[in-house]
């Protein structure tokens, strides 16, 4: 007796304290910076990304090309689909605790042969007929003890993939703001840009006529007629090709929106439009808990734990306890006779795997290195993710000064451009200096156009980069 009281309480020691057969990897804390490079110094706190996108994107034709995106985008759809699919099975994971149950019917009827053992069997207790029946109905019950914790990892396991699926579509969310933001801003920028063009192509006739008056009257020759002739058509050039990138700006827009290619009406044009200057980047530690894709990282660690707590536990000793009860019988006509038909057995047995524990070490060995990457992925996405919020700050800052710069240019060329003309039609320049300052300034007011652009689409990178867009 004392023996058996030992034995028992080893087993009871031994099962408590491998009850927890593997143990986590707490999520690792990633080195950060105290700030972000590029950051201005302040000691606010606060991110442009806890802003709501509706009120960090207030043009109203921005408004509502996002607020489409986020209900008719098919890539919204199906991470909707897949939050639906892994919520299913995150819940039918929950029945793993639960005994299974199954309802048996039987009915079966045989007849031995006269030399066979059952054959003479029934012979010798007289039994007049030679056909043996046997109808049965039963409830079997199955039931495997969580001693190692490996449903309780499944449970983990499953838990941490439905909130993957959460985190890809804030993911989705965030990169369709920032796409359909920056497509738009695109967009306006290719409208300003078809009419300055249309703008330098009037000029562009009036100097032509100009000088064509200037080659009748013999002041100059036909050089100049084709040399400003040129300079219309390379200008007269650009429109339908802003035209053309226009209609696919626009398409490309209807079709983030779930919606067919079509024309997009706007509410604003690029110089409405304002570059904000107060834009907090908030502390680098906060992204960890921001970014959709760092979450993401975050959780594919903890399913990586789970993996291996569960291959753990299949290397253990499986304590199985099963059940079945009914009623049975050898004639049909007694088969519902209760209590005398009645049955039941119980029995409980642990599976220890012998042959296969190579396997299932390997197994478990394996699991250990796919969580040891899945560490290093995590790292690398928060690495990723300060080093895309520093390269938008550094984009704002430095484009901001070419902005400045460009607006000087342009507006020195266009004062230049005035002269030319004023200084040409009073024969004090050659065409030459008009072509030439047309030109320059048809550039640098595309030029200037594109970094009004390149600005607000930074603007929206650092949005996105900050984890924004989801809310």
């Amino acid at each position: 007796m004392k023996n058996i009281i030992n034995t028992t309480a080893v087993i009871l020691l031994t099962i408590l304290s491998a009850c927890n057969v593997s143990k986590n990897v707490e999520t690792p804390k990633p080195a950060l910076p105290v700030a972000f490079r590029n950051a201005v110094e302040s000691s606010d706190t606060t991110s442009i990304a806890d802003i709501q996108w509706k009120n960090f994107f207030t043009e109203a034709t921005l408004q509502k090309l996002i607020d489409s995106a986020i209900v008719n985008n098919y890539d919204m759809q199906i991470a909707v689909k897949n939050i639906e699919a892994s919520q299913l099975l995150f819940k039918q994971v929950k029945w793993n605790y639960t005994p299974q149950v199954n309802l048996n019917v039987t009915a079966s009827t045989s007849r031995p042969s006269d030399n066979s053992l059952n054959g003479l069997s029934l012979s010798t207790f007289g039994v007049p007929t030679k056909h043996i029946e046997d109808y049965s109905a039963n409830l079997a019950l199955s039931w495997e003890a969580d001693i190692w914790g490996k449903i309780r990892n499944q449970n983990k396991a499953a838990l941490a993939a439905y909130l993957q699926t959460t985190e890809a579509k804030k993911a989705i969310q965030t990169n369709i703001v920032a796409s359909v933001s920056q497509g738009y801003y695109n967009l306006l920028m290719l409208d300003e840009q078809l009419t300055i063009a249309q703008k330098n192509v009037k000029l562009n006739d009036s100097t032509l006529r100009i000088i064509r008056l200037q080659f009748d009257a013999g002041q100059v020759t036909s050089l100049a007629v084709q040399q400003a002739e040129a300079q219309r058509l390379a200008a007269s050039q650009l429109v339908p090709q802003f035209e053309q990138n226009i209609t696919i700006q626009e398409n490309a827009l209807r079709i983030l929106t779930g919606a067919l290619p079509n024309r997009i009406e706007r509410s604003s044009t690029l110089s409405d439009l304002q570059i904000a200057e107060n834009l907090p980047a908030g502390l680098p530690s906060a992204i960890v808990s921001r970014r959709p894709d760092v979450k993401s990282a975050e959780l594919a660690l903890n399913i990586a734990n789970a993996q291996v707590g569960i291959a753990k536990a299949n290397m253990y000793p499986a304590l199985t306890i099963t059940a079945s009860g009914g009623v049975n019988s050898f004639k049909s006509s007694n088969w519902f006779n209760i209590p005398a038909s009645l049955f039941g057995t119980v029995a409980g047995g642990i599976t220890q795997p012998l042959f296969n524990r190579k396997k299932l070490k390997t197994q478990y060995e394996v699991a250990k290195v796919d969580r040891e990457k899945n560490v290093l992925q995590f790292r690398q996405s928060v690495l990723n993710a300060v080093g895309e919020v520093s390269d938008a700050l550094v984009a704002i800052e430095k484009l901001k000064s070419q902005q400045a710069i460009a607006a000087n240019r342009v507006t020195t060329l266009q004062q230049a451009t005035g002269n030319a003309n004023l200084l040409f039609k009073n024969g004090m320049a050659t065409y030459l200096e008009v072509i030439t300052a047309q030109g320059n300034v048809l550039q640098s007011e595309l030029e200037l156009a594109s970094l009004k652009r390149a600005q607000l689409s930074a603007i929206s990178n650092l949005y996105r980069s900050l984890g924004g867009g989801w809310k």
